[in-house]
C-alpha cells in the first residue's frame, strides 16, 4: 500500500529525514518510536505533503502511485488521514456540518455527487454509536472547549467516517490520561481491517499496550536505525533510547 524508498527531506535548508525506506501493507499497524528531534512528525507531515516539507530525494508511493506532486487535499482524497497533535478549534462549525463537508469533498473528488442526508445521518449515527460518543458532542462546535481526550476521540471519529486507506496517528496519546487513551485506541483497533492499515507515531510503549504493532521502527537522526515486532517497543521501554545510540556507535 505506502512504500517509502530513500526518502530526504528537509526545512528551512535544514535536513531532517536521510533516507527512509519503508513499507506498509494493507492490514497492517505499524509504530514508528524515536527521541525528541528524531524525524517522526516529519515524516507524517511528507506523508500527508505539508507544503513547509522539501522533499530532497527519494519517494513516497501509495498502491504504486508516487505522491509527489500531488497537494495535502489530493493526497487525503486518496485516502490518507492524519491525525494532529494539537487540532485547532474551528468556532461555529459543528462537528456534524465539518464532517459532512470533508465527505462530500472527498465524493466530489472521486467524481460522486454529495451523499444523501439521509444516508448521511445514518453514517454519523452507526459510527458515533461504534465510538460511544454521546449525540451532544456532535452539535458542539469543532475542538471548541474540547478537552485533550475529546479532541483525539474526535479525531477518530473523523477517522472513522471518512474511512482512509492509510490512517497516521502522530503522538495521539500526547496529554492524554489513562481512560482517554484507552477510549481512542478501542477507538482505532475497531476501525482497523485487511484492507486497511495505520501507523502510530509515539514516544512511549504504553499505547502499544493498547494499540497492539505488527510492526516497530526506531527513528533515529533522520533514519531508520531498528525494526523489530511488539517486543522492541517494551526493550525500549526498559533501556531507553541510549541503548540504540550506543549499538549505532559500536
Amino acid at each position: 500500500m505506502l512504500k517509502i524508498n530513500d526518502l530526504h527531506a528537509s526545512v528551512d535548508d535544514k535536513e531532517i529525514l536521510r533516507g527512509i525506506n519503508l513499507t506498509v501493507n494493507a492490514g497492517e499497524v505499524h509504530a514508528i518510536m524515536g527521541p525528541n528531534g528524531s524525524g517522526k512528525s516529519t515524516l507524517a507531515s511528507v506523508i500527508a505533503g505539508k507544503e513547509e516539507f522539501e522533499v530532497t530525494k527519494g519517494s513516497v508511493e501509495l498502491d504504486g502511485e508516487d505522491l509527489e506532486d500531488d497537494a495535502p487535499e489530493e493526497r487525503a482524497h486518496k485516502g490518507i488521514f492524519l491525525s494532529f497533535q494539537y487540532p485547532v478549534e474551528i468556532p461555529g462549525v459543528s462537528v456534524t456540518n465539518f464532517m459532512k463537508t470533508a465527505i462530500n469533498e472527498s465524493r466530489k473528488a472521486r467524481g460522486l455527487e454529495d451523499m444523501p442526508a439521509n444516508e448521511m445521518l445514518k453514517l454519523i449515527r452507526e459510527k458515533s454509536e461504534l465510538l460511544e460518543i454521546d449525540r451532544k458532542f456532535l452539535s458542539r462546535s469543532l475542538n471548541e472547549g474540547f478537552s485533550g481526550g475529546e479532541k483525539k476521540r474526535n479525531e477518530i471519529f473523523q477517522m472513522a467516517m471518512l474511512e482512509p486507506k492509510l490512517a497516521i496517528l502522530d503522538e495521539t496519546d500526547s496529554g492524554l490520561d489513562i481512560d482517554a487513551l484507552r477510549i481512542v485506541a478501542n477507538g482505532v483497533n475497531k476501525l482497523k481491517s485487511k484492507d486497511n492499515a495505520v501507523i502510530v507515531i509515539t514516544h512511549y510503549q504504553r499505547l502499544l499496550e493498547h494499540i497492539v504493532p505488527d510492526f516497530v521502527h526506531v527513528l533515529h537522526n533522520g533514519k531508520i536505525v531498528k525494526s523489530g515486532g511488539k517486543e522492541l517497543a517494551h526493550e525500549l521501554e526498559e533501556k531507553g533510547y541510549d541503548w540504540l545510540k550506543q549499538e549505532q556507535a559500536v
